[in-house]
């Protein structure tokens, strides 16, 4: 008989003192599997429960990406004790005057937080960088994790409105999913990245732990000053400037970067094309 599984050491009390202070009435939850942090805490939003709530799973059953696709954390490592991927969503009122480049934004904080400081080109360690409008990769061009953002209008009556957000009724919930082990890549031409390879020593608890303390901070700072103070460190990690990518439309061109508000810009055959539309995505070719 194999030895039982060690539970996994998630940092819940450190979280809640770190972010309790910025967030009045905020909560930590943990729970062994669902079907999407995203989901529940979208759920809530519509019943009219607003309090700021960072909720993490170990293993996610109908985890949803942009447009729909799945996410589903690996089976990979079941029983075993391991979390292989770091799946959680941070609900929280806000109020910020210009919704657009949201997850560009939340994209610099998580990429920062796990890789503070760009290694050398060429010195062979990976760099995490950033794919327009939400998904972290390395710079080999694999998938490290993706980023969804989802807002709610709560119109329950009577429901409690935290007096950080009075006067507003949207919730916003983002949720952020990370390979940390290596995975198996079943219909995918190339296997996705893990964080183990940024950081031999990283953990889903650790990974935590350095992302959402300043998740916290960079969305209270967006809902102040909106996406331009994050520009330029967005540029830093664009991994599409420069190189020539296809619209989902099929135009083809180069990108050139993002704009103050986070619209990506396109050199076409047309011109400079302004890209905004969530229903439009971009693969480098």
């Amino acid at each position: 008989m194999s030895p039982a599984a060690t539970p996994v050491r998630w940092p819940a009390e450190a979280l809640w003192e770190a972010i309790a202070p910025l967030l009045p009435g905020f909560t930590v939850e943990v729970l062994p599997s669902i079907d999407s942090t995203n989901s529940e805490l979208m759920r809530r939003a519509r019943d009219g429960r607003l309090e700021p709530t960072l909720l993490v799973t170990e293993e996610q059953t109908a985890g949803r990406g942009r447009l729909g696709r799945d996410w589903h954390s690996a089976a990979t490592y079941r029983d075993t004790g391991v979390v292989p991927a770091l799946t959680f969503s941070l609900g929280l009122p806000l109020a910020p005057h210009d919704w657009s480049g949201l997850s560009l934004a939340v994209g610099v904080s998580v990429a920062q937080a796990l890789q503070p400081v760009l290694p050398p080109e060429g010195s062979g360690h990976p760099r995490i960088l950033l794919k327009w409008p939400n998904d972290l990769w390395l710079q080999d061009g694999r998938k490290l994790g993706g980023i969804l953002v989802e807002t709610a209008t709560v119109t329950a009556p009577g429901a409690a409105v935290p007096p950080l957000v009075a006067g507003q009724s949207r919730y916003v919930v983002v949720g952020i999913g990370l390979n940390v082990l290596p995975v198996l890549a079943d219909g995918l031409r190339t296997p996705p990245a893990c964080l183990r390879e940024v950081d031999t020593t990283l953990t889903a608890a650790s990974a935590l732990q350095r992302i959402a303390p300043p998740l916290v901070h960079a969305l209270l700072g967006f809902a102040e000053h909106g996406f331009a103070p994050f520009q330029a460190r967005f540029a830093q990690r664009d991994l599409l400037a420069g190189r020539a990518v296809t619209l989902s439309d099929g135009t083809q061109g180069t990108a050139h970067g993002v704009t103050e508000d986070g619209t990506l810009l396109v050199h076409t055959a047309r011109g400079m094309q302004p890209v905004t539309s969530a229903e439009i995505s971009v693969r480098p070719q």
